[in-house]
């Protein structure tokens, strides 16, 4: 069998959210609101963290991370998202749709892996805090970052191997409002059996492994929490763990429930809800939850907004 991609589709057609009517401008409005706040959320954070000396930590430096992710996920999902709100559908190159799914998958594989590795940093932080300048070293957090970004490359790479093998004929029409995954699959006139089997074992590197190493650091931060003697401590401790706890449960069980058991077709409205997730609304809250509602973040802003309220009229600092 001849493993070249023999694609005659040239165009794709996203149908996005069909039949809207009068929903079609607030639904935009709403979108591009959202779009504008991730925008303006994520760059603020990375600007603080870089700007700021009092957020040289490890976990400011992940969470840094974390709003670059979730900007660049934004901005390849959210723009062709507004255009099949406000034209009810958009059409784009077959090529740029493959190359949105690639760079899409590559931020969301990337994104599993951080925040694994941001549960190892919370675990170390709570549980070994005597070692955990020496363990979470800035050379340690850059590599982990660096194979990160590697195992994400590598399995998006594995992923167009696999789709490299797919034949595309004639249908071109995409019931979603991005290039996802199985959507993409499902336009190929080639069997498809060995692909989804291919996915489902994918999935479990990207998606389970760094589900039960985050479930296992809990558990161990949760028994760790339960010795802490002031309730002032205990209640700290669990106030920065649950929250990164609800986010992750968001994620992982729109991923899983996408992914790993896909929804059949007549579902494909519920699909489109589940891809709104963590496709929009966890890079809407991570800077919410992780990052702003920390004292040290809020402080440094504040000192900012100061500064500014405080500078001469035609001064800029």
């Amino acid at each position: 069998m001849s493993m070249k991609n023999q694609t005659l589709v040239s165009e794709i057609v996203l149908l996005g959210f069909q039949n809207l009517h009068n929903f079609k401008i607030p639904l935009f409005s709403l979108f591009l609101l959202i779009y504008i706040m991730i925008i303006w959320e994520n760059v603020l954070i990375i600007v603080l963290v870089s700007s700021s000396r009092n957020l040289q930590s490890p976990m400011y430096f992940f969470l840094q991370q974390l709003s670059a992710c979730d900007f660049l996920e934004s901005t390849i999902i959210v723009p062709i998202l507004l255009q099949t709100v406000i034209n009810e559908g958009a059409t784009m190159y077959f090529v740029d749709c493959l190359v949105q799914f690639y760079f899409f998958s590559l931020t969301e594989a990337f994104e599993c892996f951080l925040l694994a590795v941001m549960s190892y940093d919370r675990y170390v932080a709570i549980c070994i805090p005597l070692h955990y300048t020496s363990i979470m070293s800035h050379r340690v957090c850059v590599t982990l970052i660096f194979v990160s970004w590697l195992l994400s490359l590598i399995a998006v790479l594995i992923i167009a191997k696999i789709m490299a093998t797919l034949q595309f004929c004639d249908q071109n029409t995409i019931n979603h409002f991005f290039c996802d995954l199985f959507p993409i699959v499902e336009l190929s006139c080639s069997d498809t059996y060995l692909v989804h089997i291919n996915i489902m074992l994918q999935s479990i590197p990207v998606i389970f492994i760094p589900f039960i190493l985050i479930t296992v650091s809990y558990i161990c931060i949760a028994h760790a929490i339960l010795k802490i003697v002031s309730n002032t401590g205990r209640q700290k401790a669990f106030s920065t763990c649950s929250s990164h706890l609800a986010v992750v449960s968001i994620f992982y069980g729109a991923l899983t429930a996408i992914y790993v058991v896909p929804p059949r077709k007549e579902l494909q409205t519920i699909s489109k809800v589940l891809s709104l997730l963590y496709t929009i609304v966890t890079p809407l809250v991570n800077p919410l939850i992780y990052s702003l509602r920390s004292k040290d973040i809020r402080d440094v802003l504040q000192r900012i907004l100061n500064r500014l309220h405080q500078a001469p009229r035609g001064q800029i600092y």
